[in-house]
């Protein structure tokens, strides 16, 4: 009873210190650490990165890297300011680079800072596909799927502390429950919640691709590409991404949205 109370309190005070408001879902997310002390360690971080990987600059991938980025950008402020996120992009210092790297792979962290990698291009193939990449790398930066993740470890450690104090008087209960909860909150919460962030940035991402003028319909067929790919990957549920398979299904599906929000934008026609 003592350990159900306290992880409730755990559990209440979580949510109660839930402060950010996600602007493309409209539901509060946990914060527990701010943008202004996020975003200079990402800055600074990025830098740190760029310094130390050989980024390309001057050539065609590399002007094709900047102009996808800041057409998503553009996308992403005119879908925020109209529907009523005026400033959310302040302090965002957006920033492009191709870096030299096999790994097929592009990210985006917190505030805006984006790499994209060479060995990404021969699967993207063209444009449209690399504006499906970054449009869902932007996602999880203007959705703030980091500060959510690092807020989230927050809570999983603080039950997990709890769960400790509570039951350190009874070595036996206390043992089951770090085997069971480490399992659990793993498998149970943690994967999940990064599942749902990978979902969430891709149905943002199509969005923003289209609004920027890009095809939506080009994301599943990136997506078959990226199967074709191969590698082995461990089942749905034990993984921080969900399968090809229902990324290819999702985006399939949610193609004909985008276009029609793209289409309360002017936009009517696609690359």
């Amino acid at each position: 009873m003592k350990l159900k109370k306290t992880l409730i309190v755990s559990g209440t005070l979580a949510f109660v210190l839930s402060c950010a408001t996600n602007p493309f879902s409209g539901k509060k997310t946990m914060a527990f650490v701010s943008n202004d002390q996020l975003f200079p360690t990402s800055f600074a971080q990025y830098n740190q990165f760029l310094s130390e990987n050989k980024v390309i600059t001057g050539t065609a991938d590399a002007n094709m890297v900047t102009r996808v980025g800041q057409r998503i950008a553009k996308a992403a402020e005119r879908y925020l300011d109209a529907n009523g996120y005026q400033g959310y992009l302040k302090d965002y210092k957006w920033e492009y680079n191709l870096v030299d790297d096999k790994t097929v792979n592009a990210w985006c962290m917190p505030g805006g800072k984006i790499v994209v990698y060479t060995g990404i291009l021969p699967v993207t193939k063209n444009e449209t596909a690399l504006a499906a990449v970054v449009g869902h790398e932007v996602a999880h930066a203007l959705a703030n799927h980091g500060q959510q993740r690092m807020s989230a470890a927050y809570v999983q450690q603080g039950v997990a502390l709890a769960g400790n104090v509570a039951l350190s008087g009874d070595k036996q209960s206390l043992d089951i429950f770090n085997q069971a909860y480490g399992v659990g909150s793993q498998v149970g919460v943690m994967l999940p919640f990064s599942r749902a962030h990978e979902t969430e940035a891709d149905e943002i991402g199509l969005y923003l691709m289209a609004i920027a003028g890009y095809n939506p319909d080009e994301a599943a067929e990136l997506w078959k590409r990226m199967d074709a790919v191969g590698g082995e990957a461990p089942p749905e549920m034990l993984s921080t991404h969900p399968s090809n398979a229902s990324r290819i299904a999702n985006l399939t599906s949610l193609a004909p949205k985008a276009k029609a929000e793209a289409a309360k934008f002017g936009v009517t026609s696609f690359k």
